[in-house]
């Protein structure tokens, strides 16, 4: 029988539970609140902070591209270390206190010894800003020129002794790739607001190349792993400083004009010389009246489809009239010279990834991924060519470098190797940034020479 007491005796007991319960739930509650609060702020302070950082740390790499040497090696070093803490700090793993610790006393720590140059930084981005100033107002245009050739010297130095007739549009760089048996030239001048106030020196330095190419370099004798559909295979111009594109379109209009209308192609086959009349030239970019595509044209032309044994290109083109009508020239290309392609658009870059392979098919799956057209990342072209016995490059078009650097498709190149399990090597650009190219006119000769 129960005790009627019991109830009356356990009631303190109740109550305190009850309450302790009811206080609880309450202060979980509010804990929560609270905590959201905090971390809200906590967040919000460590993004402030890192978001400055970043600022600091592209700034000064700006600096380093307009000219490598405005910082000490030892400050290069800390702004790169501060550079990979702020993007491997693990925004994602907010309650890792430790790590968290970790990365902010390193990245402290770099940030310390960077801030005690503050003013000699300070002062070198002055300059930096001074000379992006002086960059800006100058009209200057730049063109890259393919050559299907780099193993014939006595060749490159007939295209080279070419374009010194002209020392006002300089050859700021050469890219020699004698296993894709390929080299690159990029030219920059200054150029005129208008087309037809006077001869343009780019377009004549240009053309002047392109004239001994033809005249120095045999397509039906040349043999590599890189694709080509001429001896003078893409011919590109870029805007620079500012120059506006359709400047830039005008140029090459022009010169596929002249190409494709005044140049004589001397052929001699069986000891008899005689000429042909000019050479195909199909236009793309801003250069076409309907913005058609570089890789639409090459595809149309067979471009990326190897000829020959080992994922290589070999001979020039069949003598019959072309798949696609050229914009400038006759309809059918001579074999030893084949066609070239003239184009003008914004600013691109090429960066080659090494993957280690021998097998082709694996790494054009990689390509394929990896660019804009198998849905990997935009404004991202990509192929896989042979590059020697163990390697196999995904060489890429960068055509919005601002947006999907070098860095991006490594990344990319490597998660999806990783994937087939291959290895993948340090990617490298062929060509200098737009930054750097334009500084490198700045310090040549002939420039040095028009201000003085």
């Amino acid at each position: 029988m129960e005790d009627i007491f019991d109830s009356s005796l356990n009631l303190e007991e109740t109550h305190f539970n009850e309450g302790f319960n009811e206080g609880y739930a309450d202060g979980l509650s509010s804990g929560k609140d609270e905590g959201r609060q905090v971390g809200l702020k906590h967040g919000f302070e460590v993004g402030e902070e890192l978001g400055f950082y970043r600022g600091c740390i592209d700034v000064w790499n700006s600096a380093i591209r307009v000219d490598p040497t405005c910082f000490s090696s030892r400050i290069q070093k800390s702004i790169n270390t501060m550079d990979n803490l702020v993007k491997k700090y693990p925004t994602l793993d907010p309650e890792n206190e430790s790590v968290n610790e970790t990365q902010v006393g390193a990245l402290g720590n770099a940030v310390s010894f960077v801030f005690l140059t503050a003013l000699h930084i300070a002062e070198l981005v002055m300059v930096f800003m001074k000379s992006s100033r002086e960059m800006l107002k100058l009209m200057l245009a730049c063109c890259k020129v393919y050559i299907s050739e780099s193993r014939n010297r006595v060749a490159l130095d007939s295209i080279e002794q070419a374009a010194k007739l002209f020392p006002q549009a300089a050859i700021i760089n050469k890219f020699v790739d004698e296993t894709y048996n390929r080299v690159g030239y990029t030219l920059v001048s200054k150029v005129t607001p208008e087309p037809s106030s006077g001869a343009c020196l780019l377009k004549a330095t240009v053309f002047a190349m392109v004239k001994a190419a033809f005249e120095a370099v045999d397509l039906e004798s040349h043999c590599g792993s890189h694709p080509r559909l001429g001896v003078v295979d893409h011919i590109c111009f870029h805007p620079l400083g500012c120059t506006s594109l359709d400047r830039t379109a005008a140029l090459a209009k022009s010169l596929a004009a002249d190409i494709g209308s005044t140049l004589q192609v001397i052929c001699v086959p069986a000891d008899i010389e005689y000429s042909e009349p000019a050479v195909p030239s199909f236009l793309y970019g801003a250069a076409h009246e309907e913005g058609r595509t570089l890789d639409s044209i090459r595809r149309e032309l067979g471009y990326f489809r190897p000829n020959f044994t080992g994922n290589q290109w070999a001979g020039g083109p069949k003598s019959e009239p072309l798949p696609l009508k050229p914009d400038e020239g006759p309809t059918h290309a001579v074999q030893a010279k084949g066609v070239v392609v003239i184009g003008a658009t914004p600013w691109v870059d090429n960066y080659n990834v090494p993957v280690y392979s021998t097998d082709i098919g694996p790494v054009r799956r990689i390509a394929r991924r990896v660019s804009g057209r198998g849905k990997g990342l935009p404004s991202v072209q990509a192929m896989a060519l042979a590059h020697g016995e163990d390697v196999i490059e995904v060489a890429c078009n960068l055509l919005e470098p601002s947006e999907v650097g070098g860095d991006l498709v490594q990344r990319e190149v490597e998660r999806i190797a990783g994937e087939e399990g291959l290895a993948v090597g340090k990617g490298y650009y062929t060509d200098f940034s737009q930054e750097n190219i334009i500084q490198c006119y700045l310090q040549s000769d002939f420039h040095r020479g028009q201000k003085e």
